[in-house]
């Protein structure tokens, strides 16, 4: 019985290098959110890494896509490296596009607070941000007519509870969260309560700043609640979602510490009066 051998297909050198461009990208944006992550890189040199990566995974779509036309000529083989370097440089280039998307539903500011005229001062934060981080200052007006036009809704909050109490309040909700909280000071009769923190987003890692000032007010106290990015002219809107929510629990936990409050005894009814007889 004579044996045939059938000769396999070549592969297509284009699906071939596509794949593993793909796959080092992969390898390079992994890389990248660990430097961010751990901090042993500055953020510019990392920033820099993802972004090759994602070019790469750019690069390694159309390189694929190459691959099918060559495959559909001449019957190459490679098809299934071709298709994986697909889904991998769509996978990687996902959360970037989403991200690009809401940079332009978006204004393109990096500080949120909910006192646009006398915003709180970050203090500690300060002197732990890096040279090349966005400034602590307040950028005024400009920054205040955005945020108004793009977040009206995000305001002071007026809450019935002495300034100890609601600072007590803030507090836990901030370290419910598992921020850095790097100062805490409770009000005193003559100053404000001060609560400074350090949040990081979820994949990237990036750092965001929090200040919470707690105010005496004529009826309680008024909370005032700040968040900035350290890096990059616009944040996505993230740092107005993360007012929103802190507004959002520190009322629901403020009402919880309001209903807890002891109640003043009920006064007893006056006796009914007797109307005397003629």
């Amino acid at each position: 019985m004579v044996r045939r051998r059938f000769a396999e297909e070549p592969m297509s050198r284009l699906a071939l290098w596509s794949y593993r461009l793909a796959i080092f990208s992969m390898v390079a944006t992994v890389l990248s959110i660990v430097i961010l992550r751990s901090g042993i890189l500055e953020v510019e040199p990392a920033l820099a890494t993802f972004g090759a990566a994602l070019s790469l995974a750019l690069l390694a779509i159309l390189m694929a896509f190459a691959a099918f036309v060559v495959i559909w000529r001449n019957g190459s083989g490679g098809l299934g490296r071709a298709l994986g370097a697909i889904g991998i440089g769509v996978i990687l280039l996902a959360y970037p596009g989403y991200l690009g998307f809401k940079s332009t539903q978006t204004p393109a500011i990096h500080d949120i607070t909910t006192d646009t005229d006398d915003p709180p001062r970050y203090e500690a934060v300060q002197k732990l941000r890096p040279r090349a981080a966005n400034s602590v200052v307040y950028e005024g007006a400009a920054v205040a007519q955005k945020q108004r036009a793009a977040y009206p809704d995000i305001e002071s909050m007026e809450v019935d509870l002495d300034p100890p109490a609601a600072y007590k309040v803030a507090l836990a909700v901030v370290e419910r969260h598992k921020w850095r909280v790097v100062d805490a000071r409770p009000p005193r009769p003559r100053s404000d309560g001060h609560i400074e923190a350090i949040a990081r987003t979820l994949i990237m890692g990036f750092r965001d700043d929090i200040v919470i000032r707690i105010r005496a007010d004529e009826d309680g106290s008024t909370i005032d609640i700040r968040s900035s990015s350290r890096y990059g002219e616009g944040d996505f809107g993230d740092n107005a979602a993360r007012v929103r929510t802190l507004n959002d629990e520190l009322d629901t936990a403020i009402q919880a510490a309001i209903d807890r409050r002891p109640q003043p005894p009920a006064k007893a009814a006056p006796p009914p009066r007797r109307s005397k007889s003629r």
